[in-house]
């Protein structure tokens, strides 16, 4: 699994809307600058945006020509069905037509991937995560993960996964099941390397790839003020400005170093992107691209 994924992948939540509406243009710039890139792994969820993310990669993925297609790498997720109603929108403004349902069992499971089908118009999804899992363990090992594996085992998904915005159950998932990847959010950054504890040294014993998301946590380690979703706290942002002085002391933007930062550890096969404009791709692996001296790591550790 690790292989196909490339160093870097494309997370497709902000156009879903989240935080704030993305129109149609403007995500299918973001997908083409991703894709003219090099970017070919991208992850989805039914989540993001009550299906939306999903019905705009899947548009775009269909007008490639065939031959280019067949390079996408594609992952989405399972755990909330979508069902007709006024519901929440949880982090996701402007498309509040369903209401999101909890759901980790062997039916929710082959219905939430038969409706993620469909949305997207594929016909196979490469890697399905067990999403959000975190007051949901019974059912998830017990009946969503024996679901998925019987999937792989029958040709009709290629992997399976699960995906958290913690690194504990992410850990007793990889002892427990037979999971080929997992994505951790936010665990495994220059702010918070939880998952370097337990999760990534047990990945890289069992061969399991970890996908990094939540990079910037998600927006203060690249200029913004929320950490984790939500107001930064103070000590946060003292730890940030830290972090920042050592990044300029290098002539490094911090943002690059936090991109790159994931990769360090070798359990790490990909580094989740996420964005609103083509710009802002652009932008990103220009960063993750730069010159990072070893001087500079050792002094984030001491900061960080």
């Amino acid at each position: 699994m690790a292989g196909r994924l490339g160093r870097y992948g494309l997370g497709t939540a902000p156009l879903g809307g989240l935080f704030a509406p993305v129109s149609e243009d403007e995500a299918e710039q973001v997908l083409a600058a991703a894709w003219q890139a090099g970017i070919r792994y991208f992850d989805t969820a039914p989540h993001y945006g009550s299906g939306l993310a999903e019905e705009r990669l899947g548009r775009f993925l269909r007008a490639l020509p065939r031959d280019a297609a067949a390079e996408a790498v594609v992952s989405t997720k399972v755990g909330r069905l979508l069902v007709p109603g006024q519901g929440e929108e949880e982090g996701f403004p402007g498309r509040t037509g369903f209401v999101r349902v909890r759901d980790y069992s062997r039916e929710g499971v082959l219905r939430s991937l038969d409706d993620s089908l469909t949305r997207t118009g594929l016909d196979h999804f490469d890697l399905v995560f067990i999403h959000d899992p975190d007051d949901h363990w019974e059912q998830a090992a017990g009946q969503a993960f024996p679901a998925l594996a019987e999937l792989r085992d029958q040709g009709v998904i290629g992997a399976v996964g699960a995906g958290m915005n913690q690194a504990e159950m992410l850990t007793r998932f990889v002892r427990e099941t037979d999971l080929d990847a997992v994505l951790v959010a936010g665990r495994y950054t220059l702010l918070d390397r939880s998952a370097a504890e337990q999760l990534l040294p047990e990945c890289e014993r069992r061969g399991v790839a970890v996908v990094a998301g939540g990079v910037f946590n998600s927006g203060i380690l690249a200029g913004g003020v929320t950490f984790d979703y939500d107001a930064a706290p103070p000590e946060v942002l003292e730890r940030v400005r830290e972090l920042g002085r050592a990044c300029a002391a290098h002539g490094v933007p911090l943002p690059a170093a936090a991109l790159r930062f994931p990769h360090r550890h070798p359990a790490v096969a990909n580094v989740l992107i996420g964005a609103r404009s083509a710009e802002e791709i652009t932008e990103d692996l220009a960063l993750a691209a730069a010159d990072i001296p070893d001087a500079l790591w050792e002094d984030l550790d001491h900061a960080g």
